[in-house]
């Protein structure tokens, strides 16, 4: 399951993009869950100097603007299918990838269609 936090304050950017990840995160059906940090402490460990920002996993894939709605499902559906991440292959529903995305299955496994 992947961990998708957003960064920011509660300005109407940082709503905007947590309204926008989990409208991807449904589409896809994802079991991905969002965790709303405003703590700006906590935000600059991360070293972000604006937000919203978006840490996929713990790693910042987007600081300081709000992501087209195209983007976030690019990214999302690129965290689901890494290297470390076979899920995409099984021969179960998968939430991430598709017939599109050709580096998911590169180890023979078969596409799944959602």
């Amino acid at each position: 399951m992947k961990t998708i936090k957003i960064l920011g304050t509660g300005c109407p950017n940082c709503n905007t993009t947590e309204l926008l990840v989990q409208k991807v995160i449904d589409a896809l059906k994802s079991d991905a869950v969002i965790e709303k940090v405003d703590d700006i402490q906590e935000i600059m460990m991360y070293d972000i100097m604006s937000t919203p920002a978006i840490v996929i996993d713990e790693k910042v894939v987007i600081k300081g603007r709000v992501p087209s709605e195209k983007e976030v499902r690019e990214l999302l559906q690129t965290a689901c299918c890494n290297e470390d991440d076979s899920s995409c292959c099984e021969e179960t529903d998968s939430s991430c990838c598709n017939e599109d995305d050709s580096s998911c299955c590169d180890d023979g496994g078969t596409f799944i269609s959602i």
